[in-house]
């Protein structure tokens, strides 16, 4: 991966929805080309997918929580834990906990149900629940250059 690389990623980063020619303004390259390297940036997996950055609040989902889990052994566990919706981030962790999940649900009797569920999984013997009062920011991306 070159600087031109980087300095795409960084831009689509910022914003998925820049035109091939627009990237290529900004880069110095023809839009063939651009479109050549970002075509190579996912074919490799560099760039995993584009989507939408949607307020949780406009869409019903004004419960942020992170919740840690103990586990002492389930094999299955992570692919129980990715059929739930409610989980938008899954981190393996260092420490007492295994895994620290970042969860977003709309009313705190979702939460609640959630937090029973998961306790109940196969495997987990203890849960750690914040909640957090609001959203400074999150998925803020770290330049790359």
């Amino acid at each position: 991966m070159d600087a031109i690389d980087r300095s795409l990623i960084d831009l689509l980063r910022r914003s998925a929805r820049l035109s091939y020619a627009e990237l290529a303004r900004q880069v110095g390259l023809s839009a063939p080309a651009v479109h050549e390297r970002v075509g190579k940036l996912e074919a490799a997996g560099v760039i995993r997918g584009y989507h939408a950055d949607v307020e949780p609040h406009a869409i019903q989902l004004g419960v942020t929580a992170i919740i840690g889990l103990v586990v002492n052994a389930n094999d299955d566990l992570l692919d129980l834990l990715r059929e739930m919706p409610e989980v938008e981030s899954c981190y393996f962790m260092a420490g007492e906990e295994s895994y620290l999940l970042k969860v977003r649900v709309a009313t705190i009797d979702e939460l609640e149900h959630v937090i029973v569920s998961m306790s109940h999984l196969p495997g987990v013997s203890r849960t750690r629940t914040m909640v957090a009062l609001s959203t400074k920011w999150e998925g803020r991306p770290r330049p790359l250059n």
